[in-house]
């Protein structure tokens, strides 16, 4: 089963990642200064992963393959891991969109 995991950093920051049901994570978070911002960072995931132009599509220097999904705002909810190819990329967006409203994990006992 597809889940958040809601987890606190080395650097006392809140984050989250969405794992799949086969528990690869899809999507990381950036770092929140509480846990409130980052249940916010994501219930919107869920509101923008199905919205149209929310993903970015992009090549790293190491020539792997990445995406961003944005809000509308154009502000990062969450990035990828490389993929070797395109069509990877593409199957990682349709995880993140088809496992969006996963439920949540709290880790940061």
């Amino acid at each position: 089963m597809a889940s958040y995991e809601l987890y606190s950093d080395k650097g006392g920051q809140f984050r989250f990642r969405l794992k799949a049901s086969n528990g690869q994570t899809i999507l990381t978070s950036q770092g929140y200064k509480t846990k409130a911002a980052a249940k916010n960072g994501i219930a919107s995931v869920g509101k923008n992963a199905g919205r149209d132009g929310a993903f970015e599509v992009y090549t790293g220097k190491d020539s792997k393959h990445y995406f961003r999904l944005k809000a509308v705002n154009g502000q990062v909810i969450g990035t990828s891991q490389g993929y070797a190819s395109p069509s990877g990329c593409k199957n990682g967006m349709a995880s993140v969109q088809k496992n969006a409203g996963a439920d949540m994990v709290d880790q940061t006992s």
